[in-house]
């Protein structure tokens, strides 16, 4: 069974006008929306960076079916552990069984500029993202909570508005020591597309398997998300363009590396050719042609494919990928 989702773009549009197009993909089928944290947009100019869990508050109100959840949070430098599990705890009692928290080990652009500290290696990253979800998951099922581990510490806490379900935690990997990690603990794998074909199949999927091995959890216990940057549009030009404002995103990592200022993430990005800004993307006026494209990460056994368009009017795309596109999804696998 195929789960459609849409990715609100917090990057590029202010917090009412993306609860608007939110609340569109649920009325033209969609069954979630997921929100990227960012305290600072990808590009200054144009830019936008509203608080996702105002934002996943105010959503859960004005809606009554889907799922809402964070493609990705970090919950280990702006926040402690415990105003997350705070939150997420308020949020999973108002809209039991509707919120995801879906989490990474973090980009220096979100968190240096909001607190002024050095930026730890990945080893370090990666073990607070794990102590983390170590503590969230004591205060959700447990009272008084003393937590005393390496990076963080409780003395007697307590959520008192607990989830009446247990709030999935999903964790985003683009390495194999993270993603055999999502596969022995967490409830859901989060990636996203236009990469190398190689690295879904040789590193990030093994990984995610082998972690459900040794853990001795069955392979279908894992939601496989991924989020899908398509550009679709009855005009080719049209559908090209669009894709210049996330150009930031065809930036190796090498590229932007510690880059913690919008303006130089901006002035990088700019400088690309259309061609690169738009090789992440699907970008096609073909209906089918965006299925069988679409087709390759289904055959890898992603269930959850979450939409990323990248175009200024998003009304236009929910109605056109829910009018063209997702019934062929819908028919083609379920």
């Amino acid at each position: 069974m195929i789960k459609i989702g849409y990715k609100a773009s917090a990057e590029q549009f202010g917090p009412s006008e993306l609860l608007r197009y939110a609340g569109v993909a649920e009325q033209v089928g969609f069954d979630s929306v997921f929100i990227s944290d960012h305290f600072q947009p990808w590009r200054h100019t144009g830019g936008h960076a509203p608080f996702s869990l105002s934002w996943m508050g105010a959503l859960g109100a004005r809606t009554s079916r889907v799922q809402i959840g964070t493609s990705v949070l970090t919950p280990t430098f702006r926040y402690h552990p415990s105003i997350i599990a705070h939150a997420f705890g308020t949020m999973g009692a108002m809209f039991p069984g509707r919120i995801i928290l879906g989490i990474g080990t973090g980009e220096s652009l979100n968190e240096v500029p909001a607190t002024g500290m050095h930026w730890p290696e990945a080893k370090e990253r990666t073990g607070r993202l794990k102590e983390s979800v170590k503590l969230i998951r004591m205060l959700w099922t447990q009272d008084r909570v003393t937590f005393n581990g390496e990076y963080f510490k409780t003395e007697k806490a307590t959520i008192y508005d607990k989830p009446e379900k247990l709030v999935p935690i999903y964790v985003a990997g683009a390495g194999p020591l993270i993603s055999k990690y999502a596969g022995s603990t967490a409830d859901g794998f989060i990636c996203t597309s236009g990469k190398a074909p190689t690295l879904y199949t040789e590193t990030l999927l093994p990984n995610v398997d082998a972690g459900l091995a040794a853990a001795g959890r069955d392979p279908g216990s894992i939601d496989r998300m991924i989020e899908v940057k398509v550009s679709f549009d009855t005009d080719m030009n049209r559908a090209m363009e669009d894709t210049r404002h996330w150009a930031a995103l065809a930036l190796s990592p090498e590229e932007k590396m510690s880059v913690e200022d919008p303006l130089e993430m901006e002035r990088l990005a700019d400088a690309l050719p259309a061609e690169r800004a738009a090789k992440r993307w699907i970008v096609s006026t073909d209906p089918d042609e965006h299925v069988e494209r679409i087709g390759f990460y289904v055959g890898l056994g992603f269930r959850h494919l979450v939409f990323h368009a990248p175009g200024p009017d998003q009304a236009r795309f929910l109605k056109l990928y829910s009018e063209q596109v997702l019934p062929r999804i819908r028919k083609r696998w379920g």
